[in-house]
């Protein structure tokens, strides 16, 4: 069911700070040239992928499962939304697919392990896909660093774009950090449409995508992140105090390595 509503200001400054503290099916896009398999671990319910170099190209059309809508969440304290302060969805070019530059007028490219989010809006009580949503995603930097707030004179890793047909949207981007206290994450928000979006309107869902944990680890051996690994150390996805609730319709399936860029998809129902 399509859920319509925001996130109210003391909702948004909880779930994303930063205090110190201590598998359900996902889409594959329709054009994927890999397949994936599966590595579990007990400790905190993470899968993560590996990558094989069969040939899984198959036809436009996509069949999706019905199940339970992705949970709601909280934006954090960071989601220049409107709904806190700044408003990037209001400025000239946020309409975009690749996400690692700023825009409207500011300059500067993130640095980071390149990162693919596929993301596949269907209907929650059909499993049918919803082309013509418009999603809003955001994360931090490799130095765990968010945009327009933290970084005041940078604005990217922030983009919207329209689902196709399929409900598919990509972004490309880099692989976030890990601070204090918040397992590898990025947030989501869903809108009806695009104009929805633009003109200040409310979002139908918000939630946030799960990072695995075996990927994570392998990322954070790069210099460019930083404390991240050590964070990282400290955590699971069920100590942290957004995922702790159950993150099975939030982790995303992860294909790639450090060295070639790592592609994330999640089947997104709402």
């Amino acid at each position: 069911m399509r859920l319509v509503g925001g996130v109210g200001v003391a909702a948004l400054l909880g779930a994303c700070s930063r205090a110190t503290t201590s598998s359900a099916p996902t889409a594959e896009p329709a054009t994927s040239t890999e397949t994936t398999s599966a590595i579990s671990s007990e400790t905190t319910g993470d899968t993560s992928t590996t990558t094989s170099s069969v040939d899984t190209s198959a036809s436009t059309e996509s069949v999706f499962s019905a199940g339970d809508e992705i949970p709601d969440e909280s934006g954090g304290p960071f989601p220049a939304d409107g709904t806190n302060g700044p408003n990037v969805l209001t400025e000239t070019g946020v309409e975009r697919q690749d996400i690692t530059t700023s825009f409207a007028g500011l300059a500067g490219t993130a640095d980071g392990i390149p990162l693919q989010f596929q993301l596949t809006v269907v209907d929650a009580s059909s499993g049918a896909a919803l082309p013509g949503a418009a999603v809003y995603i955001w994360h931090c930097t490799a130095d765990a660093l968010y945009s327009v707030y933290e970084e005041a004179d940078q604005n990217y890793l922030r983009g919207l774009q329209v689902a196709d047909s399929n409900g598919l949207v990509t972004f490309t981007s880099v692989y976030p950090g890990c601070y204090p206290g918040r397992w590898p994450h990025a947030h989501l928000e869903i809108y009806d449409e695009i104009t929805s979006a633009t003109s200040g309107g409310a979002a139908a869902k918000t939630s946030q995508l799960a990072l695995p944990e075996t990927v994570s680890v392998d990322a954070y051996q790069d210099p460019r992140y930083g404390d991240s690994a050590g964070n990282l150390g400290r955590l699971s996805l069920a100590s942290d105090n957004v995922f702790s609730d159950g993150w099975e319709d939030q982790l995303a399936t992860v294909a790639g390595s450090a060295a070639t860029g790592y592609t994330a998809s999640l089947l997104v129902r709402i």
